[in-house]
């Protein structure tokens, strides 16, 4: 019997930001019992090596769950293969108002208007710090939603800057629809000029601590062919080591008429499962065989994670669907994974 099963109407019943800070906590206290095993199952030793990093298995916590780093530890008990923290900003800001996120429960959905909430990135690299995971790690950095969007690569380079030693990877966050004018930097010219600016800041940094740090670029599913191939054609040529696809969509046709789907902000889960899969989709045609592409959006089960692979991900990351299936649905994926490569 799944123990998620028993929590989540008592979840369910409250606010759902409300739920999700309960959660931490309590994930936080089953790790130091060593309990959360019972929840998640046994770990999963299916090591793949991908960026130059070695990851433990195929299955990743998206960013967006642990914003300021704060439950690394025990978010690693949960049997990830990887885990990204963030998204994070240079100074601490509270997001949009309350309310501002809803379920939509008949579609195993959410949306979420959060606006980067975090800390700022000094209290961030604090609790990265603290964490004695040594696993792989991904720092997720975005923009304060003061910064005028034209000043965008300011905030980028000073997150890269004090993220960087602290990293196995960073992933540049040019895709939620919660922070004005984001999604500008993924078209043409500004996401050149953006690229440009932060591998040449890495050439410095791996100048400085004698390490290369790879780059990741998390897009969004509501891109055309077109503007698809674009991306991957600067990924290339700006030397971007993977692309993470896909953050939330602003499209609402997979949950018209149900409670909240009008509500502003970026709807995750299920709905988000073809539209996130086309998307790997072009990339993989775009890019080259081995190019490393990141899949997330709407995995519910095993099965769901073998089509994002089948699509062309080389690793996947969860995040709804484990406020819908619970800690378990880690393991599931990852032996499926682990299957599908004879393990």
């Amino acid at each position: 019997m799944n123990p998620y099963a028993f929590a989540r109407p008592l979840l369910f019943a409250l606010d759902p930001e409300h739920a999700h800070d309960l959660t931490l906590g309590a994930i936080d206290r089953a790790a130091r019992l060593g309990a959360l095993q019972l929840a998640a199952g046994c770990p999963v030793d299916d090591p793949v090596e991908v960026m130059g990093l070695r990851f433990r298995n195929r299955v990743g916590l998206a960013a967006g769950l642990d914003k300021d780093g704060a439950h690394i530890d025990a978010l690693a008990a949960m049997g990830f293969g990887f885990i990204e923290v963030g998204t994070v900003t240079p100074k601490p800001q509270p997001g949009n108002p309350r309310p501002r996120m809803f379920r939509l429960p008949q579609r195993d959905a959410l949306i979420n208007r959060m606006g980067f909430n975090n800390a700022g990135v000094d209290a961030f690299v604090a609790n990265v710090r603290r964490a004695k995971w040594r696993g792989v790690l991904g720092l997720n950095i975005g923009k304060n939603a003061v910064t005028p969007i034209e000043r965008a690569l300011d905030d980028y380079l000073f997150c890269l800057e004090r993220v960087y030693e602290h990293a196995s990877y960073v992933t540049v966050n040019i895709s939620s629809p919660n922070t004005k004018n984001l999604r500008q930097l993924q078209g043409g010219d500004a996401l050149d000029e953006l690229l440009a600016g932060l591998q040449a800041r890495r050439g410095e940094l791996v100048t400085r601590h004698g390490r290369r740090v790879p780059l990741a670029l998390k897009i969004a599913p509501d891109l055309d062919d077109e503007q698809v191939a674009a991306i991957a054609s600067l990924l290339e040529r700006h030397g971007i080591d993977a692309v993470i696809a896909a953050n939330t969509t602003v499209s609402r046709e997979a949950v018209a008429g149900l409670a909240h789907a009008d509500e502003a902000g970026g709807l995750s889960g299920a709905p988000v499962f073809e539209p996130s899969n086309r998307v790997i989709r072009a990339l993989r045609a775009s890019l080259p065989r081995d190019y490393p592409i990141i899949g997330v959006g709407g995995i519910m089960s095993a099965d769901d994670a073998l089509a994002k692979v089948a699509a062309g991900a080389t690793l996947v990351q969860l995040y709804t669907g484990l406020v819908y299936r619970g800690p378990a649905l880690v393991g599931q994926c990852a032996r499926a994974l682990a299957r599908r490569q004879g393990r």
